[in-house]
């Protein structure tokens, strides 16, 4: 796939959507942040600095930028050379990040996660909305790059399905024709059996609940998981698709993993809907590269 200046803005649109939901998501682990101002429409005090998620996810977005597609070894790499642990990545992603930086070959690293498992974490899909942004128009490629990017560091079969149906969504909202329920069901429709298809399955019958209830069913990404971070991030990209502050208030307001929840449903959201100009302004500056 060509590099053009549409699925150029559209990844740019993801990333700025990304980075904004989880640089004002990691306020709220700081002492002071109110969830009832935001609520009533007033954020944190700037400057709101990024974490691991969106680390990542620029290095995925140049891997596109530079080379249309991920190659796994050049991605392994590129990610364990820009890991900055004070970025708040988890313990195991340190780990496999330094062994591959070291040159261990990255299946092995990745393979060796919770005892030969493979990591069924979020931070596959925590990264991978870019992806699907670039890919829109294509949503079976965005899948096909979506789990190759995935594998590099979460070889367990959830967490690579979590990184699937995040790209399946932003790929399918960059679409100005598609509704709420279509969305949910258009990402169901290409995705293979698994515990984050049910949950998505059973977000997609949630439409009108409360932001509450939706995460009391769903999960709110508190156990770091995959199948309990994936379902409520898209629900709430669903339900809030045209609204991107209301989309991220309703991360923070669900509690949990709010960066990583705020990541994800803000670049699916900003695939189609306008980050708040003092939002953007407030986020740290991105990477140079």
């Amino acid at each position: 796939m060509t590099y053009t200046s549409d699925n150029g803005k559209r990844t740019t649109d993801s990333l700025d959507g990304l980075s904004v939901g989880d640089a004002l998501g990691a306020q709220f682990f700081v002492p002071g942040s109110s969830v009832p101002d935001l609520l009533a429409g007033k954020a944190p005090p700037p400057p709101w600095l990024w974490t691991d998620d969106t680390e990542m996810a620029c290095t995925l977005a140049a891997e596109l930028r530079d080379h249309g597609s991920v190659q796994q070894d050049r991605l392994a790499m590129a990610f364990a050379e820009r890991c900055e642990p004070y970025r708040g990545y988890g313990p195991g992603a340190v780990v496999i990040l330094r062994r591959i930086r070291e040159g261990e070959p990255w299946r092995t690293a990745a393979a060796s996660a919770f005892d030969g498992q493979g990591s069924c974490g979020n931070g596959a899909a925590m990264r991978v909305a870019p992806l699907g942004a670039y890919f829109a128009g294509d949503p079976a490629r965005a899948a096909r790059e979506a789990e190759l990017s995935a594998e590099v560091t979460h070889l367990h079969p959830e967490g690579i399905a979590g990184a699937v149906a995040v790209a399946l969504a932003a790929a399918h909202a960059a679409d100005p024709g598609i509704t709420a329920r279509d969305l949910l069901g258009a990402v169901l429709d290409q995705m293979a059996e698994s515990q984050v298809r049910q949950g998505i399955a059973k977000a997609a019958g949630l439409f009108g609940c409360s932001t509450a209830e939706a995460a009391y069913q769903l999960g709110n990404g508190a156990r770091a998981t995959a199948q309990d971070t994936v379902p409520f991030t898209l629900w709430v990209a669903a339900t809030h698709l045209d609204d991107y502050a209301a989309a991220i208030t309703a991360c923070v307001e669900a509690g949990g993993d709010v960066d990583t929840t705020g990541a994800i449903a803000g670049g699916v959201v900003a695939t189609r809907s306008a980050i708040p100009q003092a939002w953007l302004a407030a986020r740290e500056s991105l990477p140079r590269w």
